[in-house]
């Protein structure tokens, strides 16, 4: 066991590698082996390897791998080219219409693909170049596009929700249900914050006219199996009928059954790039989430959560002072931090001092899951952000000039579910 400087050792060199740009598993997986090699001579060393290898035989890790199957297989399948059809003839008709498109299909693709990652490289690739054929700026395209896939995570099945739920064993169900009016209170912030910049700026719409009923309904009609399914997974999680582990999987033969039969695009091609581009996503998040869960096998033997939660709660008896003071502190770590990592670091940092407090871990989850999520979207390094300027292929500067409108709207939405728990705990505690 380490002593005074030696035990925090591993923490100033994983945040030193962090500074200069080492990729995010090394940086956490170094200075853990640091650790259990040179500083801590009293536990095995094989004690490192058993853990991450013990992570990815969990069952309850096994949707991430599902739920990141799911959100390619929907890309294959046609489902998301419908969904942004039927958002644009929703919505498209307004000052800002494509704008206002790009939100409401990463609204609409919460429900499929869990992973802000994902939704933004698909919105780049597919919306950003519309919306810079109809006149919009790249800059504010490419910002819009990594601000409104913020909002993919934290709607159900959010992989980031699934983390902090085993992270901070508390039931994943729960967390589903507590993300969906956060998620749907960040999609009007962006929404009535493009509006106004779309009047300021003369952003036309994207349609001349208003959609018929007609139009909508047969849109809705050819969408309804892609709508159908975070529906389905809800109630199948609210009625108890599988776990949601099993609804990855049930999501998985779903979206391929809808895409080979009913909507006819899914071909024999496709498969083996699906299972490529599936286990490239999987193998970087789980070689993450085994060196964080590593990494926080050190936390632990030397007691720094306890001793950051008696630090915290000996000197703050405010729960909403508290609550401030971990925002603050969870803005700054997730612009450097991936945020599955930073999660499965932190929840076990930050879950004995709230439970200590009083406040609800779930209403916790998913303040700290916005937290995270929006250091994504911000410099210096969040991952939407580099994602969607090398897709779009747009200079850094642009990006930070376009981006700070989004940025304080959903930091407005992050104040309101942190200091309003009913927001969150609302659907949790009338349906489960």
């Amino acid at each position: 066991m380490g002593s005074g400087f030696l035990a925090y050792l591993p923490l100033i060199i994983m945040f030193v590698l962090f500074l200069i740009r080492i990729p995010v598993a090394l940086a956490i997986l170094i200075p853990t082996a640091i650790y259990f090699t040179f500083v801590n001579t009293l536990m095995p060393k094989e004690m490192m390897i058993q853990s991450m290898m013990a992570t990815t035989e969990s069952f309850p890790y096994l949707a991430i791998p599902l739920f990141t199957c799911a959100g390619v297989v929907f890309n294959y399948s046609g489902i998301t080219r419908r969904l942004i059809r039927l958002a644009e003839l929703l919505i498209g008709h307004v000052r800002g219409g494509m704008g206002q498109v790009n939100v409401l299909t990463s609204v609409l693709m919460g429900g499929l693909s869990g992973s802000a990652n994902a939704d933004a490289a698909m919105s780049t690739k597919i919306i950003v170049p519309e919306m810079t054929r109809v006149g919009y700026d790249k800059g504010f395209s490419t910002a819009l596009t990594a601000a409104a896939s913020c909002i993919t995570p934290i709607i159900p099945p959010g992989i980031i929700l699934i983390l902090y739920a085993l992270s901070a064993n508390v039931s994943i169900a729960r967390m589903f249900f507590a993300g969906v009016l956060p998620g749907l209170l960040m999609a009007v912030a962006l929404m009535i914050t493009v509006a106004i910049l779309s009047r300021t700026r003369n952003y036309r719409p994207s349609r001349d006219t208003r959609a018929t009923p007609g139009e909508i309904g047969r849109q809705m009609l050819g969408s309804f199996w892609a709508l159908l399914l975070p529906f389905g997974i809800l109630m199948g999680l609210r009625f108890g009928i599988f776990t949601p582990t099993e609804a990855g999987a049930i999501s998985v033969l779903y979206a391929l059954a809808v895409g080979a039969f009913i909507y006819n695009e899914l071909r024999w091609k496709h498969i083996p790039l699906i299972l490529m581009e599936s286990a490239l996503a999987t193998a970087g998040v789980m070689f993450i989430i085994c060196a964080a869960i590593a990494f926080s096998s050190y936390l632990t033997w030397e007691g720094i959560p306890r001793t950051i939660a008696t630090l915290l709660t000996d000197n703050i008896t405010n729960p909403l002072v508290l609550l401030l003071l971990i925002n603050v502190m969870l803005l700054v770590i997730g612009t450097f931090f991936e945020g599955g990592a930073a999660m499965i670091i932190m929840a076990p940092l930050f879950v004995p001092v709230i439970l200590a407090m009083g406040i609800d871990p779930i209403h916790f989850g998913i303040v700290m899951s916005i937290n995270l999520v929006l250091g994504g979207f911000t410099p210096p390094v969040g991952t939407m952000m580099f994602i969607t300027i090398t897709i779009a292929n747009v200079k850094i500067v642009d990006y930070v000039k376009e981006c700070w409108p989004f940025l304080i709207a959903l930091l407005v939405v992050l104040l309101l579910v942190t200091f309003v728990p009913s927001i969150s705990l609302f659907l949790p505690d009338l349906l489960l």
